[in-house]
């Protein structure tokens, strides 16, 4: 007997997993919905069957009513006519469609509180269904997400495992050292136009002085400084701190100069 147990419960885990993996959650939601609106039309129409019954015993009630009344009618006219035997065949009769009219109250009594039921019961399954509808949306929403959400993470996971980021982080990094040097040579070489722009102004300057001072030695009848009348010579290139000390001399001479003829004229 244990062993027949065991089996049992062997197959239904062996079946039981096979259906669990067949089964998918969305199509038997989507399935769900649809079996949930499908039961509307058949609810209409069982309750439509219930009212039905409700009217039709309304009519048959008023039709016991109707003979009841003339029944008692015709008994109280028999009677005024002294003819009480018409009146008792009337009783007889009139006596049947009393418990007949008890009857159809009781029928239709029950016929009413069924179709009340039907329509709490339809009301109730109504706003059940909305819920169940409802949730079942937000479940296949949910799920399209996940399912986008997971596609995004395998692709992620693609260029991890592909090489696609380091291959990527490398390209930038390359580009950007590629970047970094450009930049660093134009600034080396703006440096570089700056320092020979400001040297040859300072040779301007130094050739102009050159120039007023030998002026002033062709005006005071001296000989002018050899080579100062075009370009530099080579010691004021190559011994920068030369040149500015004969300059300075030479202009304090010329200084003089003028300063002796100022005095003379006046």
């Amino acid at each position: 007997m244990a062993l027949w147990k065991r089996f049992k419960r062997a197959m239904r885990s062996i079946f039981g997993g096979a259906v669990s993996s067949m089964e998918d959650p969305r199509m038997i939601l989507e399935q769900n919905i649809r079996e949930l609106n499908d039961q509307v039309p058949q609810m209409n129409e069982n309750i439509a069957t219930v009212k039905a019954n409700v009217l039709m015993l309304e009519k048959e009630k008023r039709r016991a009513e109707e003979t009841v009344e003339t029944l008692t009618s015709k008994i109280k006219a028999a009677i005024n006519s002294d003819r009480d035997d018409i009146a008792e065949q009337k009783a007889m009769r009139l006596e049947k469609e009393k418990e007949n009219l008890e009857g159809l109250e009781r029928q239709l009594e029950n016929a009413r509180a069924a179709y009340d039921k039907s329509l709490r019961v339809k009301k109730s399954f109504m706003r059940e269904k909305e819920n169940k509808i409802q949730e079942a949306k937000d479940a296949l929403r949910a799920h399209e997400r996940a399912q986008w959400q997971s596609k995004v993470a395998d692709t992620m996971e693609q260029f991890e495992v592909s090489g696609f980021d380091q291959t990527h982080d490398e390209m930038i990094h390359r580009l950007n050292e590629e970047t970094a040097q450009s930049e660093a040579r134009m600034e080396m070489a703006l440096d570089s136009a700056s320092a020979e722009e400001m040297q040859l102004e300072e040779d301007a300057e130094r050739l102009r002085a050159s120039e007023l001072v030998d002026q002033f030695k062709l005006e005071m009848g001296q000989e002018p400084s050899s080579g100062t009348g075009g370009e530099l010579g080579e010691g004021e290139r190559g011994e920068p701190s030369a040149a500015p000390a004969s300059e300075t001399e030479e202009r304090e001479e010329a200084s003089k100069t003028i300063g002796r003829r100022e005095r003379s004229g006046s």
